[in-house]
């Protein structure tokens, strides 16, 4: 998964089984959660720490034993505080392919009528068992575990439904759902430009408001200035080529975005906390 994309092109998983699995810990390059979404529904297990995490326009954080529920399309992002967590990503709708029986639920599921939470706190009778037995299958990937995982990941939806742990859907203003909209553009901007000059006013503009609206609603949504995201943003970019490419560090800066050296390892060292070659050395 290229995480750091904010509409994820890749499918997670393959046809056959289309639920992919990711453990994230302090070192790994996915370890923040940059801003993103995709048509995929998204289960977050955290096992240690918390996850402050943004889905939309609401904001929540989550601790060692919660359960965090993305539904398809939302955009969303986390900050993880010593922690480490675990996904489970998987596409609905091929569910109800493989799967004619429970069409008529799932599709009640993916519908505008009732809303899981996003966050399920720590514990909930027996939700917790299910779901450790979900990720222990996807994670040993033993002689018929896919099995195991789409079973045990209806057993999930199933409890949700049989127990009534779903919500009434709020409807989101058509205001609020354009600012977010506007905020994916801006997004796009930095994703497809971070490797350019990109100026506030650019990405103001892509977003259709003026440049202080524009920096207050950001840092709202992100919790960082437009200026500071960028810079991340392409911290984040330089994490994954370190550790996907053989391009040597004063390349890799440059095609971040970075036209000093000595100040592309100074950022990275106030994002990261030490400097790309001691990242390249720690464990993943």
């Amino acid at each position: 998964m290229k995480y750091i994309n904010y509409r994820e092109e890749r499918n997670h998983g393959t046809i056959d089984f289309p639920i992919e699995f990711y453990h994230v810990t302090p070192n790994h390059p996915r370890y923040e959660m940059s801003y993103h979404w995709h048509i995929e529904y998204e289960l977050i297990r955290v096992l240690k720490g918390k996850l402050l995490m943004s889905i939309g326009e609401s904001e929540f954080t989550a601790e060692a034993g919660d359960l965090i529920f993305i539904k398809g399309g939302l955009l969303h992002g986390g900050i993880p505080k010593d922690c480490v967590y675990e996904c489970l990503v998987f596409n609905l709708e091929s569910l109800m392919a493989v799967n004619h029986a429970s069409e008529r639920l799932l599709k009640k599921i993916g519908s505008d009528t009732l809303t899981i939470p996003s966050l399920i706190k720590a514990p909930v009778k027996n939700l917790e068992h299910i779901t450790s037995m979900m990720f222990e299958h996807i994670k040993k990937r033993t002689e018929g575990h896919e099995l195991m995982v789409i079973g045990t990941l209806y057993e999930f939806l199933g409890y949700i439904l049989e127990n009534k742990l779903y919500e009434n859907v709020r409807i989101i203003s058509q205001k609020d759902s354009r600012k977010i909209e506007h905020l994916k553009k801006a997004l796009e901007v930095i994703e497809n430009h971070y490797a350019d000059c990109i100026t506030l006013e650019d990405l103001a503009q892509a977003a259709g408001m003026n440049s202080k609206y524009f920096c207050r609603y950001f840092k709202d949504m992100t919790h960082r200035t437009p200026v500071d995201y960028l810079n991340y943003y392409r911290i984040e970019q330089a994490c994954f080529k370190l550790v996907t490419s053989n391009e040597s560090i004063a390349d890799i800066g440059l095609s971040c975005g970075f036209n000093d050296v000595s100040y592309f390892i100074k950022t990275f060292k106030k994002y990261k906390g030490m400097t790309p070659k001691k990242y390249l050395r720690a464990p993943l």
